[in-house]
């Protein structure tokens, strides 16, 4: 009962070492090293006996998360670097936009300053000659041929078509003006359109220099007929000033829609009465285009786009413009008064480049930059992963060794109880020396067969089936006795295949001596079936050998069987010694697979890491 005694507590001190899920000598490997074990089995990151701070164990913290996302840093480094140098180039693109705009405010003053300068010029010819023909009664042709060649104006008159006068006739004296006209030298004159009914007067083009052919076709046109050279001459006459009309096709362009503006100064004369009368207009017809041309010498080379409309943005009222390239970028409108009306000055900058030349080499700079960034830190990261990894890989060898030499020493302890137990009892009932070598030597085997059954398995669960066949291995072979095994597949814990491979010994030797194996005819079935998920049935009974004697002795085996095997199983044995062949059904606790592979956690663990971090 001593023996029994020995074999029973070291096998349940290995059993408790496997079960205690608070013992780490039991929680599978990965799990140790995941709680912090240190070569010596130590818990090395509890907060009481670890010796680390705070700032430290929070360090840990970031550590791990470090190794679990070991891609965050280099990409999160890139992003940053990359976002600066976006954000440089849009600063870098609104200085241009800004230096763009700033360049086109003041080209925009600088070119209504100009035309204002060409406007402001020619109504001062304007005022003069006013001021001569309403000292005179009347305007001849000489004399204003003398009035207009003193001026010394250059040969295109600074944009003009020419300097005119436009003669106040009433309607009734429309006949006697044109045979006045014809008089002195202008052959066909006949004023066109003839006023209307409503109209009291008149204002025929009397003369108009330079004398030209393209000149000669606006004589005798009555442009108070004409609304919009009407509103400006009205306009011109209360305010006693030049003022320009609006946006018209000048009757010397033909057939040609080009625009262009008629600038009118009233000339007045003062009768003896006093009283003010209006003489006629001298004025000035511009081509817009030609206007605009001749104010922007010197800036013709400048890049910009540039459109000029008469009082209002429109199509309609498009007056001139000027085009370099092709306009979408800033742009900047200006009010121009010329000659008593606003103009709107428009200017666009043209089409920049998708990025300036500075922006395109910020940004190729900052994409350098950037990816070295990148890969410099990506080598860092995986040098420091592959550092943690070394170091959870010597902390996991460490942790496995320990536990490995706690494991084996509890192995051999119950091994040494095994063997003391099975010698004691076999020295208690062997007669001679040969019987007692006899029996001890079979026994030994038969726990070194176990014993091996469970290395290749790296004492992890162990079939049913694996058991049998290595105990009946011996008796199987090269005898004539027929032995059938038949079950579902079943795994067993290390101490309880032990327990079942000393039970199956046992009945295979006691065959092999007086029983169903002793005979040619012989027969020893063994199955095996699920009871539950936790316990199967293993079943022995032989048939057909030598009749089984019912006052037999009390033997070794018998006593192995029925207290060391029973216990150990924590489940009643039941052997039958029937005439017919021994009889024996075991029940063995069949437990989870987790609960004896230690190595599985840390296998899976491995082969998460290698996917995570590839090399």
């Amino acid at each position: 009962m001593q023996a029994t005694g020995g074999i029973a507590g070291a096998q349940a001190a290995d059993r408790a070492d496997l079960l205690q899920p608070n013992d780490t000598r039991g929680v599978p490997i990965a799990d140790g090293v995941k709680q912090g074990l240190g070569p010596a089995g130590q818990q090395a990151g509890g907060p009481q006996g670890s010796g680390l701070t705070r700032a430290e164990r929070r360090m840990g913290g970031t550590l791990r998360w470090f190794s679990r996302f070991p891609r965050a840093l280099p990409l999160a480094i890139f992003i940053t670097i990359f976002a600066m140098t976006l954000l440089g180039v849009w600063a870098i693109e609104r200085a241009e936009s800004d230096a763009r705009r700033a360049d086109l405010e003041q080209l925009a003053v600088e070119a209504g300053a100009a035309l204002e300068r060409r406007a402001n010029a020619n109504a001062a010819y304007l005022r003069s000659g006013a001021a001569l023909f309403a000292s005179q009664d009347s305007v001849p042709v000489p004399m204003f041929q003398t009035f207009v060649g003193q001026l010394r104006l250059d040969s295109n008159f600074r944009g003009a078509d020419g300097i005119g006068w436009a003669a106040r006739v009433n309607t009734g004296d429309v006949a006697a003006f044109e045979n006045r006209m014809r008089e002195v030298g202008v052959a066909d004159f006949a004023v066109d359109p003839l006023p209307s009914a409503d109209q009291a007067y008149a204002v025929p083009v009397t003369n108009l220099q330079p004398e030209t052919e393209r000149n000669r076709r606006a004589l005798g046109f009555n442009m108070f007929s004409e609304p919009v050279r009407r509103d400006a001459m009205i306009e011109a006459e209360e305010s006693a000033r030049p003022t320009a009309s609006g946006r018209v096709v000048l009757v010397q362009e033909g057939d040609v829609d080009a625009a262009g503006f008629l600038v009118y100064m009233p000339v007045f004369h003062t009768g003896a009465d006093g009283m003010r009368e209006l003489k006629g207009y001298i004025y000035s017809p511009f081509n817009a285009q030609d206007f605009v041309d001749s104010a922007m010498q010197g800036m013709e080379n400048r890049a910009v786009q540039m459109a000029i409309y008469d009082e209002t943005v429109a199509p309609d009222r498009l007056m001139a413009q000027r085009a370099t390239g092709e306009a979408g970028g800033e742009s900047v409108r200006k009010i121009v008064q010329i000659a008593n009306r606003e103009w709107v000055l428009e200017l666009h900058s043209l089409r920049p480049a998708a990025l300036s030349q500075l922006s395109l080499i910020a940004l190729i700079a900052g994409l350098i930059c950037s990816t070295l960034a990148l890969a410099i830190a990506w080598l860092l990261t995986r040098q420091a992963v592959e550092a943690r990894q070394v170091i959870e890989l010597l902390e996991e060898q460490a942790a496995i060794r320990n536990s490995l030499t706690r494991e084996l020493n509890h192995r051999v302890k119950n091994t040494l109880a095994n063997v003391l137990s099975i010698v004691s009892l076999t020295r208690r009932r062997a007669d001679s020396i040969e019987s007692f070598a006899e029996s001890l030597d079979g026994r030994i085997r038969a726990l070194s067969a176990t014993h091996d059954l469970l290395t290749q398995s790296e004492w992890g669960t162990t079939p049913v089936r694996s058991v049998i066949e290595v105990e009946m291995a011996p008796y199987a072979q090269g005898r004539d006795a027929v032995v059938e095994m038949n079950g579902p597949h079943v795994e067993l814990a290390p101490n309880d295949a032990l327990s079942m491979g000393l039970a199956i010994h046992e009945l295979a030797t006691n065959a092999a001596k007086y029983g169903a194996l002793s005979t040619a005819d012989g027969k020893v079935e063994v199955d095996w079936d699920l009871m539950s998920d936790d316990l199967v049935r293993v079943r022995w009974r032989e048939s057909g050998g030598p009749e089984v004697s019912q006052d037999r002795k009390r033997g070794f085996g018998t006593d192995l069987i029925e207290k060391i095997v029973a216990h150990e199983l924590r489940n009643p044995v039941e052997l039958v010694f029937e005439p017919t062949g021994v009889r024996c059904t075991m029940l063995i606790p069949v437990r989870s697979r987790s609960e004896f592979v230690l190595r599985a956690k840390r296998m899976k663990q491995r082969i998460d890491r290698a996917q995570f971090c590839p090399d």
